[in-house]
């Protein structure tokens, strides 16, 4: 061995130096604004009927295009290279297997054409278009004895009916009119409104078509609707013997705009009256939805709000009632965590959810007998007490065999979302979609850390140290609160947390009161009392890093997204501490918003009519105090987001610059809520950066990067 071992180190001696440099592994690299588009997103898993194998869906945005694209994928579940289902170019989502395996159904707008259900066989070929609707199909599921498909379609517009004549009329090999053609001929009406709930992000004005299920026929390729009327129905859910359907709808009340109220319900498959004859299965005046059939078809498990007055406050819980309707048994009222995507085992006994529980997402199952609650499978990394919440379980699908398999969807906090099996209690990863680029980076690894408030209250959050972190050395800090405020920061990977301490920030994720995954009180704590306990636990975050040694207290940034951006205006009218401040997707004066976004129902059950209780709305409201406000403030939205309009942040960008304060407005053309154009998440990140730099660090680099028009990495 030790003359093996000379001649190795002889012959590598007398290589040239860049042979030996080629052979050495780069050394890992922060992450940078880029690197957010070689992240791809795996989400959707699907298990075949006889478990064999698993297909998703994988997202990716291009900067080079400028878009977004989704593909199918296939993997065996006993590990394996990952198969190709769907072409690169078109968007392809929601895979489906039949019931026989032999097929896959998925969702895809080809031809430039209506969002249509496409069928590919498993053995390969090219997929086929099944359906041809005049309108998208929203969702499907496939009947399980493999016969039908139920559609969820919503009522198709004038112009589409009149397109879909033409289309079936036209020649078979005749041209289509040309786009300045088509335009000409295309008048702009304008929208009449008689709804109470007229208006919600990414679709805007509202009329009275609404969505309803319809039952097709996959060999005759005929359509029969089952459900109709002024209510959405959503959520279809075929019985174990392919007669009947669940579905989750607001039917019991005269108006479905004016409560939060949804119930199960269930209509025949073979029903030709449209539904006119419906069985109602809950009555809980709250919300019920998420249907799963228990396999004998006797139980329907859903999801429940037992407290309406509480909305998004209110803690979700598992409960079941019989198919036929009946007295509900809520299963989970002593675990007190949000629940959701129920599903049945096979024998029945046990039901699988995910909970929502100290800042993770964890798939558990319940025996409905004795009511046991337990995870369902062992953490698969960082199984050190001082991370509890190691894991993030996104979804998950499981078999209908005898033996069932489970494969979960789950992100780590140092990792984004990858398929995993379960298997004897223990996951086994499938997919290793982002492990090439994960290699080549150094991250920081998130911290679960605790602390208590100014009352004395135990709050929690995750913090990120900068990459160059050395003990005894303070390094300037960043406070993101997240949105909601009915949401959490789970233990799941982050980029925009990578990428400021990849700058050298330490960077604060705080769940504050009104946070999910700590019981319903902690939740409803700021129920109408919006920028006081969560404002005092966001501080108290900070107060600890400082304690820590960690954060700088002379450079601190404040900054956040939605709520996130509402909290940023809370925090800069109370406080003067932080040096810089970016408020996205913010507001400050709701009573500007009530009639203008989509909250009105919301503003009303929190805070009463606005000219009726104008005090709690004053209350909650940081604009009155915006004169206090000293922080250099960056606001952005996009103008077409009519979750937290624009408004918000043009309100408090005027008034600021009106006080002759330090401020900017950066408005998004075509951005809804959730950013979507890969170019503008890039100008945004770029911004962040700019911002910070110039006024936390004090660097002299302008607060405002250079313009520049998108480019792909190197």
């Amino acid at each position: 061995m030790k003359l093996v071992s000379l001649a190795i180190l002889l012959a590598l001696l007398a290589l040239p130096v860049s042979a030996i440099a080629q052979s050495t592994p780069p050394s890992p690299r922060p992450i940078t604004i880029d690197d957010y588009f070689q992240i791809q997103t795996v989400h959707d898993p699907q298990l075949s009927p006889d478990a064999h194998w698993v297909a998703y869906a994988v997202d990716k945005a291009t900067l080079k295009t400028d878009k977004n694209e989704t593909r199918i994928w296939m993997i065996p579940s006993s590990g394996g290279d990952a198969l190709p289902m769907t072409a690169e170019g078109v968007s392809s989502s929601h895979p489906r297997w039949s019931p026989d395996g032999k097929f896959l159904a998925f969702l895809s707008e080809r031809n430039e054409g209506k969002t249509q259900v496409w069928l590919l066989d498993r053995q390969g070929g090219e997929a086929q278009q099944l359906t041809d609707m005049p309108q998208d199909v929203e969702d499907f599921a496939w009947s399980p004895d493999g016969h039908r498909m139920v559609l969820v379609l919503r009522d198709p517009t004038p112009e589409e009916l009149d397109a879909a004549k033409e289309k079936s009329a036209a020649p078979e090999h005749s041209s289509p009119a040309s786009d300045s053609e088509d335009k000409k001929s295309k008048s702009k009406k304008p929208w009449i409104i008689d709804r109470l709930q007229f208006k919600v992000d990414e679709v805007g004005y509202l009329d009275r078509r609404r969505t309803h299920l319809y039952v097709f026929d996959v060999a005759k390729k005929s359509l029969t609707q089952v459900t109709s009327g002024d209510f959405d129905d959503s959520e279809p859910a075929w019985s174990p013997d392919s007669k009947l359907l669940a579905f989750t709808s607001n039917r019991s009340t005269p108006d479905p705009d004016q409560t939060y109220n949804s119930d199960i319900w269930v209509v025949s498959a073979n029903t030709t009256d449209k539904g006119a004859h419906l069985a109602q299965v809950t009555t809980n005046p709250g919300i019920d939805m998420s249907p799963a059939w228990s396999p004998d078809g006797k139980w329907i498990a859903y999801v429940t709000m037992l407290d309406p007055k509480l909305f998004d406050y209110a803690t979700h819980h598992l409960a079941i009632s019989p198919a036929t309707g009946g007295p509900a048994k809520v299963l989970t009222l002593s675990l007190d965590r949000m629940v959701s995507n129920p599903h049945f085992s096979s024998d029945g006994k046990f039901i699988h959810f995910v909970a929502d529980n100290d800042g993770a997402l964890v798939l558990k199952t319940i025996h409905i007998e004795t009511g046991g609650i337990a995870d369902a499978a062992a953490v698969p990394y960082m199984t050190s007490a001082q991370y509890p919440g190691s894991r993030t379980v996104n979804g998950y699908s499981i078999s209908p065999g005898s033996v069932p398999s489970v494969v979960a969807q789950i992100a780590t906090i140092d990792r984004p979302d990858e398929l995993f099996m379960i298997e004897g209690y223990q996951y086994k990863q499938l997919t290793h979609v982002n492990d090439a680029l994960f290699s080549q980076l150094k991250l920081s690894h998130g911290e679960y850390v605790h602390f208590k408030s100014k009352d004395g209250t135990q709050v929690s959050g995750y913090l990120y140290k900068p990459l160059d972190y050395a003990p005894g050395k303070r390094y300037p800090t960043l406070l993101i609160p997240h949105g909601g405020p009915v949401w959490a920061y789970y233990a799941e990977f982050s980029h925009l947390a990578q990428l400021y301490a990849a700058n050298g920030y330490a960077v604060l994720f705080p769940n504050p009161r009104g946070s999910t995954g700590y019981g319903q009180d902690y939740c409803k704590a700021i129920f109408a009392d919006w920028g006081n306990k969560d404002f005092q636990d966001d501080m108290a975050m900070i107060d600890y890093a400082i304690e820590q040694g960690i954060a700088d207290p002379d450079k601190l940034g404040v900054g956040g997204w939605s709520y996130g951006g509402i909290s940023t205006d809370f925090i800069i009218t109370q406080t003067t501490r932080f040096k810089a401040a970016i408020s996205g997707a913010g507001a400050a004066e709701f009573s500007s918003l009530y009639g203008h976004d989509q909250y009105q129902k919301d503003y009303e059950t929190e805070l009463g009519f606005p000219w009726e209780n104008q005090a709690a709305w004053a209350k909650v409201s940081p604009f009155r105090n915006v004169a206090k406000v000293t922080t250099p403030t960056l606001f952005m939205g996009g103008n077409i987001d009519w979750n937290v309009p624009i408004l918000g942040g043009e309100q408090m960008y005027q008034a600021l610059k009106r006080l002759g304060r330090t401020t900017e407005l950066v408005v998004y053309p075509d951005e809804y809520h959730e950013f979507s154009l890969p170019s503008h998440i890039q100008d945004r990140l770029e911004r962040d950066l700019a911002w910070y730099a110039h006024f936390v660090k004090g660097d002299p680099t302008p607060a405002r990067p250079a313009e520049s028009s998108p480019r792909s990495p190197d």
